[in-house]
């Protein structure tokens, strides 16, 4: 089964966006990481992730702009830079409206850039927007 990783350091946008997931009626596991540094060890399969199987990858990764450790834009330029990680599609998913931060999320490789609507019921339609976009309709490889 597909999985998705969600990469949330605030523990309401990361309930909030669990249950969208839940109510969007996805099916997928969603693996929850709190920051960059964590995201990367699950992402080369490090650390407590050193036992997480190649057939485990995620399909999709939402990744905050603003975390602990390393931010977003620079676990995004890892991720893009790895030949085993770059096809991994990477939607920005963050209250982050400066310039400066989509810019560079753009710059090192992002699918997309979303703000998180303020609105919870909005919130809800944006990321079951987001599984519905890349989880049924986009075709990778991984959807084969």
């Amino acid at each position: 089964m597909t999985r998705v990783l969600l990469v949330e350091d605030n523990p309401s946008d990361l309930e909030l966006a669990l249950l969208a997931f839940d109510r969007g009626g996805f099916g997928n596991p969603v693996d929850v990481v709190r920051d960059g540094a964590e995201a990367l060890e699950y992402l080369h399969r490090e650390g407590r992730y050193a036992g997480r199987g190649a057939n485990d990858e995620p399909r999709l990764i939402l990744l905050d702009v603003k975390l602990p450790f390393i931010d977003g834009p620079e676990v995004l330029r890892r991720i893009k830079a790895n030949p085993r990680t770059r096809h991994l599609p990477v939607v920005m998913l963050t209250t982050s409206t400066e310039d400066v931060d989509l810019r560079r999320c753009y710059e090192y490789g992002a699918n997309s850039y979303i703000v998180k609507p303020v609105d919870m019921e909005r919130f809800f339609r944006a990321v079951q927007d987001i599984g519905t976009y890349w989880l049924e309709l986009n075709k990778t490889e991984a959807s084969r």
